[in-house]
């Protein structure tokens, strides 16, 4: 499965929208993603599930770039 995490870099800054970043994780489960993403310094502010055609979408991207856990 792949999911779509959001994020900030800096965990000790209070969350603006503009500066939010993304990026896509193969995991079997969000549990692994959140493992996966324990040992660095982000705020994630959510992860989403992308499937169908969201997940279509989203690998047209030319930003598409996958992290597998």
């Amino acid at each position: 499965m792949i999911y779509k995490v959001y994020y900030q870099e800096n965990v000790l800054e209070v969350p603006v929208r503009e500066n939010t970043k993304s990026m896509y994780v193969e995991a079997g489960s969000e549990r692994e993603v959140r493992q996966l993403l324990k040992g660095r310094n982000f705020n994630i502010e959510l992860i989403q599930l992308l499937e169908g055609k969201h997940l279509e979408h989203e690998q047209a991207s030319p930003h598409f770039e996958l992290v597998k856990a």
